[in-house]
C-alpha cells in the first residue's frame, strides 16, 4: 500500500504548485485524450526511491481563503489522520504570519511526522530563519515553480516515511479492485463472486465507506477482491466522501486490475466517465462491467405487444447497441473488454473471472526486443511521423523496461517532436500485433544518448 504524503499550509503558499511539480514528473499513460483535464487533489507521485500517494490539502480545505481557518481547525485532524507524513509549507517571501501558527497547531495535533518547507525562495537573499520559531525544525528552502531545492525536500520526506511494507500477497494472487459510482451494485457483485453475503448490500448509495478485502480461491487461482466506496463527483468539502475516495484509490494502486462498474439500466452518465478517467490514469488493467443487465434484457422477452420476439436474437442486438454506446462515451478505455452481469443472479460472474485471468496475463506480458522492433520498423515504414517546425522525428529502436502495465522506452532524436496522434498510432500497432487486451500501455519517449544501444 502506498504511503500518503499530504501538503498542508495556509492559503496561497504554493501547495498546488508543488503538487503539480511532483506529480508532473511521472510519465503519462499513452492513451492521451486531448481535452480531458482533471481537477486532481490526490495522485501517485515518484519521489526519489519511493512512490507515494500525494495529497493537495488545498482541496481538503475547500476554496482557499483565510476565513476558512476555523473550519480547517475543526476538520483537519480527521483529514490529515489519513496521511503518513505531512509537508508543512510556508511562504518564504511573505514571511511568518499568525495563520502559520494556527496551521502548526493543527499539524501538531495529528502527531504525524512533518517536514517544514519554505516555498517561493527564488531569491537567495531571502532569509527563512524566522520560521524556526514555529518549532517544527529548520525549513527547507524551495521554489516549487522553478524546481529549486526539491531533492533536499524529497530526501527529508523519504527519511520519515514508514518502512516499505512486505508483500502480503501470494506470488500468483490476482488482486482486483471493484470501483464505480454509488449504487451500481459493487457490493452485490462481490457477494455474487464470493458465493455468499460477505459485504453489506443496500439500496442506499454510499453504504460502503472503506475498501474491504476478501480472499478466495476458484479453479486453482487465488483472488483478492476489494469492494470500494462509490466514487462521487469531486467535492471541496472535508467530509467522509473525500476519505472514502482516497481509500478507494489506495486500493486501486495495490491491485492488478479494476472492475469498472456501470449501471446498464441507466446507461453512461457523466460520473461514469469521470470514474473511468480516474481508472485510466491509475494505469491498471481494467474490465468494464455492465451490471443490472437483467433490467435491460427484459425488453427482449416476448409480451402481449410483441409475442413473436426471438429473445436470444433481440438480447444479442441489445448487447451490441449497448457496447456501441459504451465505446462512444468511454473512448479512452477502448482497450477494456465489456462484460454483462446481473449481480443478484450471478449471471456473467464466471465469464468475468475468466476474463480477469486472461487480462492479468496481458498486464504482465513481456515482449522480446527483436519482435518489438520489427513492429516499430513496419509501423514507421507504413506511416512516417509528421514533421514539426521543419524538423523530422527519427525513431531508432524500442525496448520493454517493465510490466504491470507493459512499459516501453522508444529512443528518438527529440521526444518533443513526437505528436500525440503518432503516439496513439504506435500504441494501436502494438495492440494489433501483441493483443494487450484490457491493459494500458505506457510509452516513454527518450532522446538517444551516445551510450544507448539496442539489445537484441
Amino acid at each position: 500500500m502506498l504511503p500518503i504524503v499530504a501538503i498542508v499550509g495556509r492559503t496561497n503558499v504554493g501547495k498546488s504548485a508543488l503538487f503539480n511539480r511532483l506529480v508532473g514528473e511521472q510519465t503519462a499513460v499513452v492513451e492521451d485524450v486531448p481535452g480531458i483535464t482533471r481537477d486532481r487533489i490526490y495522485a501517485e507521485a515518484e519521489l526519489d526511491t519511493r512512490r507515494v500517494m500525494l495529497v493537495d490539502t488545498g482541496g481538503l480545505a475547500g476554496a482557499e481563503n483565510d476565513e476558512l481557518i476555523t473550519q480547517v481547525k475543526q476538520q483537519a485532524v480527521m483529514a490529515l489522520q489519513e496521511a503518513d507524513v505531512l509537508m508543512l509549507m510556508v511562504d518564504g517571501q511573505e514571511g511568518l504570519t499568525s495563520l502559520d501558527y494556527e496551521v502548526v497547531e493543527v499539524v501538531r495535533s495529528t502527531g504525524k511526522p512533518c517536514v517544514l518547507v519554505a516555498n517561493k525562495m527564488e531569491k537567495l537573499s531571502v532569509d527563512s530563519s524566522d520560521f524556526l520559531s514555529l518549532g517544527m525544525g529548520p525549513p527547507i528552502d524551495i521554489s516549487a515553480i522553478h524546481g529549486r531545492g526539491l531533492m533536499e525536500m524529497v530526501e527529508a520526506v523519504e527519511d520519515v516515511l514508514p518502512a516499505p511494507e512486505e508483500e502480503a500477497e501470494l506470488p500468483d494472487e490476482l488482486a482486483i479492485a471493484v470501483v464505480g459510482r454509488p449504487n451500481v451494485g459493487k457490493s452485490a457483485l462481490v457477494n455474487a463472486i464470493l458465493g455468499e453475503e460477505r459485504v453489506i448490500v443496500s439500496d442506499v448509495p454510499g453504504t460502503t465507506r472503506d475498501a474491504v478485502d476478501e480472499v478466495f480461491e476458484r479453479d486453482g487461482q487465488t483472488y483478492r477482491i476489494v469492494d470500494t466506496a462509490g466514487l462521487r463527483k469531486r467535492s471541496r468539502r472535508q467530509d467522509t466522501e473525500f476519505y472514502s475516495s482516497l481509500r478507494t484509490f489506495r486500493a486501486v494502486a495495490r491491485a492488478h486490475m479494476v472492475l469498472m462498474m456501470i449501471d446498464a439500466s441507466e446507461g453512461i452518465v457523466n460520473l461514469d466517465a469521470r470514474v473511468a478517467g480516474e481508472v485510466m490514469e491509475a494505469e491498471r488493467a481494467v474490465i468494464i462491467v455492465a451490471n443490472k443487465w437483467d433490467v435491460v434484457a427484459k425488453y427482449a422477452k416476448p409480451d402481449e405487444d410483441f409475442p413473436d420476439l426471438d429473445y436470444n436474437k433481440v438480447e444479442k442486438t441489445l448487447r451490441k447497441d449497448f457496447e456501441r454506446i459504451v465505446r462512444h462515451e468511454l473512448k479512452f478505455l477502448s482497450y477494456a473488454p465489456l462484460v454483462h452481469t446481473c449481480a443478484l443472479t450471478g449471471e456473467g460472474v464466471d465469464e468475468l473471472l475468466q476474463s480477469a485471468r486472461q487480462i492479468r496475463e496481458q498486464f504482465e506480458r513481456r515482449i522480446d526486443t527483436g519482435p518489438l522492433n520489427r513492429v516499430l520498423r513496419d509501423a514507421i515504414a507504413a506511416h512516417h511521423p509528421p514533421t514539426k517546425k521543419g524538423r523530422q522525428p527519427r525513431l531508432y529502436y524500442a525496448t520493454q523496461v517493465r510490466t504491470g502495465p507493459p512499459t516501453f522506452v522508444i529512443f528518438v532524436n527529440d521526444p518533443t517532436l513526437i505528436h500525440f496522434s503518432y503516439k496513439r498510432y504506435l500504441s494501436n500497432k502494438l495492440r494489433e500485433t501483441f493483443g494487450f487486451e484490457g491493459t494500458p500501455l505506457r510509452l516513454i519517449w527518450r532522446a538517444r544518448g551516445k551510450r544507448d544501444r539496442p539489445k537484441e
